[in-house]
């Protein structure tokens, strides 16, 4: 069962000694660009004396740079339309400003699964179960911490060839459920998991669906997350730095096979993983 997430006392202390030591990301880190659902927006926000301040929706956005040129990087859920979305940014001393830009068309894939029954058609228990899971996993999903992310730019978590692919339709037993919110990559059982980028854990447990999981906060809403794993080798609060090891691949959960499964989320919304990869 998943852990505690009440442990914030815990995580607070954690918190403070990770902002002490983390650096901060330069221009040259910013992810690769693309305004369509499940991509990456990159706004321009000109030079302010301090980081001016961004939101999408009310919720907070990652803005990276100096005080020459900075810059909003912005999540774009799976479920965005089309269209003209726009961002409020706040610089000191002045008034809020309305950032418009476009949104543009995005196809994915269908891929079409076979499964054990229970794992599609939820029992009275496993329902329950994946409600209390669902529940605590919008906690975890909603963590903004103020420190800002080492690096935007980040290692394959584990070696091996993407399985499956961001924003996949997936169709369990010939039923239609949500797109694929991650990167799957295939690798035996036991192979190890290293942490993408610097950062601080904020869950660890198992889960119906995802199996055995990590989750990472890399600061300002940047997080991953790591599932299916056979092993958890870290324990919530623990700082790890890119390349750390935090777990071992397996095949728990919802699964057809071993891999492992690496989301990515920005502003609260699953981005393309790919998107953040060292060149």
């Amino acid at each position: 069962m998943p852990l505690s997430f009440s442990r914030r006392a815990v995580l607070g202390t954690c918190a403070a000694i990770w902002l002490a030591w983390m650096p901060t990301a330069h221009a040259a880190d910013l992810p690769d660009a693309r305004a369509q659902p499940g991509g990456v927006a990159l706004i321009d926000l000109g030079a302010a004396a301090q980081r001016p301040i961004a939101h999408l929706g009310g919720t907070p956005v990652l803005v990276a740079g100096d005080a020459g040129a900075w810059t909003a990087i912005v999540g774009i859920g799976l479920s965005a339309k089309p269209g003209r979305m726009e961002l409020v940014v706040q610089k000191a001393g002045a008034a809020a400003e309305r950032k418009p830009f476009d949104i543009g068309p995005a196809r994915y894939a269908t891929q079409r699964l076979r499964v054990p029954k229970r794992q599609v058609e939820l029992s009275r228990e496993d329902l329950a179960r994946h409600e209390r899971e669902r529940d605590h996993l919008e906690e975890v999903l909603v963590t903004y911490s103020d420190t800002q992310p080492a690096s935007l730019r980040m290692l394959q978590p584990v070696a091996g060839a993407r399985s499956s692919t961001f924003g996949l339709q997936r169709i369990f037993n010939g039923q239609a459920r949500s797109p694929h919110g991650g990167m799957d990559i295939a690798a035996p059982v036991g192979a190890p998991v290293a942490a993408a980028a610097p950062g601080r854990v904020i869950d660890a447990g198992e889960y119906f669906f995802a199996g055995r999981t990590v989750w990472v906060d890399h600061g300002a809403g940047l997080l991953t997350m790591y599932g299916h794993l056979s092993e958890i080798a870290v324990k919530v609060g623990d700082a790890v730095l890119r390349g750390d090891r935090i777990g071992a691949v397996g095949a728990t959960g919802r699964v057809t096979g071993p891999h492992l499964h690496w989301s990515v989320t920005l502003n609260r919304a699953y981005v393309d993983p790919a998107l953040f990869l060292l060149p």
